[in-house]
Formats: structure tokens, sequence, C-alpha cells
């Protein structure tokens, strides 16, 4: 008797305690309920239980937006997309100038593929709030997807206009700077004079003009040069095609006389792979003919921060006995758009893609000591139009233990249309 007794007394007990709890759970604001479905979602990665939880809130406050759009991103996360889409039109039909429901409701249709759906309410949202960088930052990554790169770069430009420091921005604006306007030309002069290696300063003159197509940008390049008190042109083709979102290359060939003033030949070829965080990662080659091959290998890492954009460069040159290295350290500051930039370079070594100087680059001088500071300074105005000027020095070995200066001033001129 004693024992059914006990055994009804922690029956009631357990009983009450049951109705207890689930009482007070009936009893938590909308508010709390909010806060524990965020706790399922980003803490315990339950987006079932991070439902249900809104859903109860909802029913409390079914009016309250940000649960409803909260709710919305559980169930795009949850690939449960009609049921998100219904959120976030139910928010929009009461509220049109939510910023977070629009913004929640463009990433959904830019993630599955629908960038003209994105796009669209990017646009609407951008009529109650035209200075979002957020929502431009959407509205050009649709653009950049729809192929409409012009009107992708003037939204990126408007946000860095006023927030040169956002690295996402600027990243997706170098993307697609080539891409913005179908055509390029540009001239450029450099003068390299000595004050021991020689008696007379060289020159060079360019000419190139590059065009957009479908499987990205093609230039041909014309340039004279006067070294050694003689005269020659090179004719050179750089590419770089669009492999994927991820990937792309560059791709150069050029030819020119035997007299020594360029390569008789050269080629190059490097794949870009754009990773996450702002960073982007090079491997490639480039080979040199001045009457017998320089094969030279590059490596390179890139990595956006702020409005700071930095560059560590290696070249490698495999030798009969040994492998010599090359480096380079970039940094640019970027004060405005992807042409507004203030950059140094100090680095070692020879570089093959510097047409001012890798005539020096054969297999007897290219074990010499060089080193090299660079500066540049780049400025765009009218949008169409780009001023470059660089100015460098190098200390170089040009026999052993034999040292000189050597001075560069270059200025080139970019036209846009």
């Amino acid at each position: 008797m004693n024992r059914k007794k006990g055994f009804l007394f922690f029956s009631l007990l357990f009983a009450s305690a049951f109705f207890f709890n689930l009482s007070a759970q009936e009893n938590y604001t909308s508010d709390e309920y909010f806060q524990q479905a965020r706790t399922a979602a980003f803490d315990h990665k339950d987006y079932k239980l991070a439902i249900e939880l809104c859903q109860k809130a909802l029913v409390k406050s079914p009016d309250y937006a940000d649960i409803r759009i909260f709710l919305g991103r559980v169930y795009t996360w949850s690939d449960k997309l009609d049921s998100a889409r219904n959120c976030f039109e139910y928010v929009l039909a009461k509220e049109p100038e939510n910023e977070d429901a629009s913004s929640a409701y463009a990433d959904l249709e830019y993630w599955n593929d629908n960038p003209l759906k994105s796009l669209s309410i990017c646009e609407k949202a951008l009529k109650f709030h035209p200075q979002s960088n957020e929502l431009l930052l959407k509205k050009a990554k649709a653009l950049n997807d729809l192929k409409r790169y012009s009107e992708a770069n003037d939204a990126l430009s408007q946000i860095l206009n006023t927030d040169p420091k956002n690295e996402a921005a600027r990243l997706l604006a170098e993307k697609i700077k080539f891409l913005s306007f179908k055509n390029r030309l540009s001239v450029s002069y450099d003068l390299i004079s000595f004050d021991k290696q020689f008696d007379d300063p060289w020159h060079i003159v360019s000419i190139d003009y590059g065009r957009t197509s479908s499987i990205g940008t093609v230039t041909g390049r014309l340039n004279y040069g006067n070294r050694f008190n003689t005269s020659a042109v090179q004719f050179e083709v750089d590419a770089y095609p669009r492999i994927s979102k991820t990937f792309y290359a560059y791709v150069n060939a050029g030819i020119s006389d035997t007299s020594g003033v360029f390569p008789n030949y050269r080629t190059g070829f490097s794949l870009y792979a754009n990773l996450p965080k702002s960073f982007e990662a090079e491997a490639g080659f480039r080979l040199l003919y001045f009457g017998s091959p320089t094969w030279i290998y590059t490596g390179s890492v890139s990595k956006y921060m702020s409005n700071f954009w930095f560059n560590f460069r290696t070249y490698l040159t495999p030798a009969t006995k040994s492998i010599s290295h090359s480096y380079s350290l970039t940094t640019r500051y970027y004060y405005k758009g992807t042409d507004d930039f203030l950059a140094l370079s100090v680095g070692t070594g020879i570089s093959p893609d510097d047409r001012s100087n890798n005539v020096q680059l054969t297999n007897n001088l290219y074990k010499l000591k060089s080193n090299r500071i660079t500066f540049d300074y780049r400025n765009s105005f009218n949008k169409f139009n780009t001023f470059l000027l660089t100015l460098a020095w190098t200390y170089q070995e040009y026999l052993p233990k034999v040292t000189g200066n050597q001075y560069l001033a270059s200025i080139s001129y970019l036209r846009k249309f």
C-alpha cells in the first residue's frame, strides 16, 4: 500500500513539473523565442528547431518583421525556397521599404542562379535606400552574372566613392574593370638612364589596343625601342581568358628582330585563382629568347585589405647548378576607384614582365645582384580617361662587384570607350 502511494505521489509530482514547464514555455515572449531560435541556428546549426521556435514567436506576434525575415533566412539555408519567398514577400507587402527583407530575398535568388530576379529586388529596394552599399553590391553581383559589366562597374564605383575600404566591392571591381568597356587604347613612353653602365639613355614608346570579347580581354601592343644606339620594334599580344568564376588566365606572345633591343620572341602563361577572404593566387612561366632560351617560373599571392592591395611575387630561373631567385612586394593604396591609386614596390632581380629592363635578363646577367624601388601614381578622370606616372630607381651590379644606378621615368595615357 505504501509503495502504491509512493508511486502515485511521484507520478503526480512529475506530471506537475511537466505541465509547469510546458506552461512556462507557452509564456515565453516572442523576443525570447526569437533569441532561442538564433541560438539554435547559429550555435547548434539546428535549423529545424529554429524554424519551430520562429513559428511559435509568430503565433504571438505575426507582424514581427525581424522574426519573419530570420525565418525566411533559415528556410533559405534549409533549401525550403518557396517557404522563404513567402516570408520575404509577406514582409515586403506590408513594409516595401524594409531593407533587410529585400537584402535577404536578393541573396536567396542570387544564390539559386536567378540573378535577374535578384537584380529586380535590389532595384526596388534602392528606390527607398539609394545610398545602401549593401544593396548596391548585391546589384553589382547580379549585373556581373548577367554580363552587364558597365552597369556593374557604375554600381561599384558608387560604393567605392563613399566607402573606398569596401574589400568586396573593390575585389569585384578589379575582376570586371577590363570588361566594363569594349575598347581600350593607350600610349606610353619610358625613359631609362644610367650613371655608369651605359652612356646613352634608352627610350621605349608603346601603343596598344584592347577589346573585350566573349572569352575575355585581348590586347595587341606595338613597342618601339632605342637601346645601344639601335632601334627595333616588337609586337605583342596579351589575353586574359575567363575560365570560370574562380579561375582566369594570362597568355602572352611577342616577336621582334635579332638586334637585341627586344627579345627575339617571348611567351608567357599564368593561371589565377580567386580565393576566399579576398585572396588571389597565381602560378605560371615566362620564356624569353635572346639567341638562347631563358625560362622563368613565377608565383604570386595577392590580398585586398580595406583600401589596400598587397602582392608578393617571386621569379625562379633554373640554371645548370642552381636556381636564381627574385622577389618583389607591392602595395597599392586606392583612394577612389580601381584606376585611382598610389603604389610602392620594392624588389630584387629583374622582372621578365618589365619591358623597360628585361633585355638585361640573360643567363649571364641574371645572377648579378639588383635592387629596385618603384613608385606609381594612377588617376582616372571623366570616367573614360586614366593617367599613369611611374618612377623607379634600380641599384644594379652589371659586372661582378661593379654597381651602378639606373633610373626610370614613365608616363602613360589610357582611353576607354
